[in-house]
């Protein structure tokens, strides 16, 4: 570094007029920023703020940017403020560096109140290193217990301590009256226990109960001001969340502010957020299961989960932190080595979550407690909780799909977007489960036979765990497909509505959340409209356009359906509004004719039932529904044949339809239609992305879960005949092809009833 000469006032006083490094130390919360931003308004020496949080651009940087740029602005003759968090020697070493004869080095150490750092934290807004809300909690208690106040002999000329609001205005009236010929005395000043290393405030804070546990980035502190909390913490059936460390008893290292932001999780949940299951000991409690073999098998579970589902995370949750299954299992978790960024304790109630722990979950498992196999209300414990916490539409929804539960399986059932749990909480799946009975004053005990019990109990985690992967497996599919491929569907499964009053009848502002994931979306995605495709081909309002470029995709699954996405819908939930428009209702479907058919003949047959709004919401307790959807398609169909023994149907649905209300597609196969215009329109009927309703139903029925086929690629391939497979350039020549093809139709769609056409037909060609 260049030597920098400046002119002291007095012979007499070495170093005056010397450029200082002063390094802020404190945790997030603690006022390094404000104290940086106050003195540069108000001295009258140059001074010049280094931030980690913005060095890049803006953006977070690096260290050694941070060093970079001090080192240039001591080069020009300026001061520096490092305002990072430096809490540990190690942080701070290469920053003293930068001292020389020339160059001083100070330290002000802000060690205010844990509890008022983490206040100030979470209730902050706009922070430059986006370190606010629930996660804050968390990272202030995990530094602070690795803090190391500095020292003169880590080569410190100046250290000031500020350990309350008087201290901090002390320090900010003598840097603000520094001008830039003076210099300040050497020396420690206000420090009043140099061995104080950790407050008592922090402990308090945690609420340890066995050794000390790593409550690291995964955990979130409550909404409450933390004044509150800490004062009724005692009293309060929610505390804090205990953290599985990944090595045995040690904390992960901290090694300043910029390494905490990428391991935190906010509790306020955005596009980046990670799906996460929250989930009880199973049959431990009431069914009395021994908890060590308990753990054993929770933890063996939790490992095949995580190191099969790369995105999302598990959360063992109970009441009590004096809870022996859960420190059973971080003792284990931390021997196994458990990634504690996808697993993780948490005490609290399982049904406020997010309201008083700031933790969003998804989905949340409920421990069914009747060994009798019935899944209602009432008993105790989580069972109880959980349907008292959602109301009755939960037993309703449960209802519907299944009303027993034999031991060792789970039942995954969305949640009406108007209970408490979903609108409040976030959580929009609750998953039944039903484990093993050891107790002997309960029904179908298992008379103590662990043997078949940890056979049992294993099945039901497995259950549980397959049940939540399957959202996160339908969240990843949707994820995949572009926003311009939910325009050509709309275009698909839309158009029947185009130039009637259902769009203009239906609210602008009613807009529910899909529920396939459960989160909020961070953005919107624009969708770009047809190139090859007029105007009027699109929503005919202009609130229904609207609503359609800004659909969202959230990465945790969630959409945002449009006012003209809701149509399908309310046809399906209320019938009786739309009589002249519908040729069938019944108590499980509705059947009308596309306004705007891609074929000579297309109908859609739409499920009434409350949160099946897609494909990838459909499993195994709905195959019943599935199959009345098919029959009712196959009626319509051999109608139609009856009536033109030339028309030739395939039923299917596609995979990610942009249209709320999960709908058959029986369309005949002569694409004989003037509103099938451009590619999206062809793919979306004539490639993977359509799925046969004989397939659909054969795949729930052995895998429990359909195959959703991406989009984007799909949708965007070439135009080829669905005869004969040759390739054409635009709409216009495959549609003049297709009129005069004589091919029939490829073997693969002629197997397993996936083509309904004249019994004359049959024997020989399917055109």
């Amino acid at each position: 570094m260049d030597e920098m000469k400046c002119e002291p006032t007095s012979k007499e006083e070495e170093g005056q007029g010397k450029p200082i490094v002063v390094l802020l130390v404190g945790a997030p919360g603690s006022g390094k920023s404000t104290f940086c931003e106050d003195v540069i308004r108000s001295s009258t020496r140059p001074w010049v703020r280094v931030c980690q949080d913005t060095i890049g651009n803006g953006k977070a940087g690096t260290k050694s940017q941070c060093l970079n740029s001090a080192m240039s602005a001591l080069k020009d003759g300026k001061s520096v403020f490092i305002d990072r968090c430096n809490l540990d020697r190690e942080q701070r070493t290469e920053f003293v560096k930068l001292g020389t004869p020339q160059v001083e080095i100070h330290a002000v150490v802000l060690d205010l109140p844990a509890k008022l750092c983490i206040s100030r934290s979470v209730k902050r807004t706009g922070h430059e290193g986006n370190l606010q809300g629930g996660k804050a909690a968390a990272v202030v208690n995990r530094m602070l217990q690795k803090k190391e106040l500095p020292k003169l002999s880590e080569g410190f000329h100046r250290i000031t301590f500020c350990q309350n609001d008087s201290d901090v205005k002390a320090a900010l009236n003598t840097y603000i009256s520094l001008s830039q010929l003076d210099s300040l005395p050497s020396g420690c000043f206000g420090q009043k226990n140099p061995d104080t290393k950790i407050q008592l405030g922090i402990m308090k804070f945690l609420k340890k109960v066995d050794a000390p546990v790593d409550v690291g980035a995964d955990v979130n502190c409550t909404n409450q001001p933390l004044s509150t909390q800490i004062t009724k913490e005692k009293d309060s059936c929610f505390k804090q969340p205990e953290h599985i460390s990944p090595s045995s008893g040690a904390a992960k290292k901290i090694k300043g502010d910029e390494d905490i932001v990428d391991h935190s999780v906010d509790a306020n949940v955005s596009s980046k957020d990670i799906p996460t299951l929250a989930f009880p000991s199973i049959s431990t409690a009431d069914f009395q299961f021994k908890h060590e073999t308990a753990a054993d098998i929770i933890l063996e579970k939790v490992e095949e989960f995580v190191n099969k589902v790369a995105n999302a995370r598990l959360v063992l949750v109970d009441l009590s932190h004096g809870s022996k299954i859960l420190s059973l299992v971080r003792a284990k978790a931390a021997q196994r080595n458990i990634d504690s960024n996808k697993f993780f304790t948490f005490v609290g109630d399982i049904t406020r979550l997010y309201s008083k722990g700031g933790l969003r979950c998804n989905a949340i498992a409920n421990a069914a407690n009747c060994p009798c196999r019935r899944l209602k209300p009432g008993g105790g414990g989580t069972n109880a909780a959980i349907f008292s916490a959602a109301g009755p539409e939960l037993e309703v929804e449960t209802k519907r799909r299944a009303t027993s539960l034999i031991p060792g399986k789970a039942l995954v059932v969305p949640l009406p977007s108007t209970t408490p749990l979903f609108s409040r909480e976030g959580v929009t799946h609750v998953i039944h489960v039903l484990g093993p009975n050891m107790n002997p004053q309960r029904p179908n005990c298992l008379n103590n036979d662990y043997v078949k019990g940890s056979k049992v109990l294993r099945e039901a985690y497995t259950s549980l765990f397959e049940g939540f992967a399957s959202i996160v497996n339908a969240q990843g599919n949707l994820l995949e497909e572009c926003s311009e491929k939910l325009r050509s569907e709309v275009s698909v499964s839309q158009d029947h509505f185009k130039g009637n009053d259902y769009i203009k009848n239906f609210p602008i502002n009613d807009q529910k959340m899909k529920r396939v994931g459960a989160y909020e979306s961070e953005r919107s995605k624009k969708c770009k409209g047809f190139q090859d495709e007029p105007e009027s081909d699109c929503a005919e309002s202009r609130d229904g356009r609207e609503n359609l470029n800004n659909e969202n995709i959230g990465i945790s699954m969630t959409k945002t359906w449009g006012s003209w996405a809701q149509s399908l819908y309310h046809i399906a939930m209320h019938p009786e509004k739309h009589n002249d428009n519908l040729i069938e209702i019944s108590d499980e479907v509705v059947v009308l004719n596309d306004l705007y058919p891609k074929s000579r003949r297309h109908l859609l047959v739409l499920a009434r039932s409350e949160g099946l709004d897609c494909l990838a919401d459909v499993g195994r307790e709905h195959l019943q529904l599935l199959r009345t959807m098919h029959a009712v398609g196959v009626k319509w169909a051999e109608k139609f044949i009856c009536e033109d023994e030339l028309l030739v149907f395939r039923l299917g649905y596609h995979s990610a339809p942009s249209m709320r209300q999960l709908h058959l597609h029986v369309i005949s196969q002569d694409f004989n239609s003037k509103h099938l215009k451009n590619k999206k329109h062809w793919n979306s009927f004539n490639s993977a992305f359509f799925r046969d309703s004989v397939d659909v139903i054969e795949e729930i029925t052995n895998n429990g879960r359909a195959t959703v086929r991406d989009g984007d690629n799909l949708l965007s391939m070439e135009l080829r005949c669905h005869r004969c497979r040759s390739a054409h350039p635009n709409i216009p020549r495959l549609k003049s092809h297709i009129s005069n093809c004589q091919a029939s139709l490829p073997s693969s769609l002629r197997r397993n009833g996936r083509l309904l056409l004249a019994p004359s037909s049959k024997s020989g060609s399917d055109s």
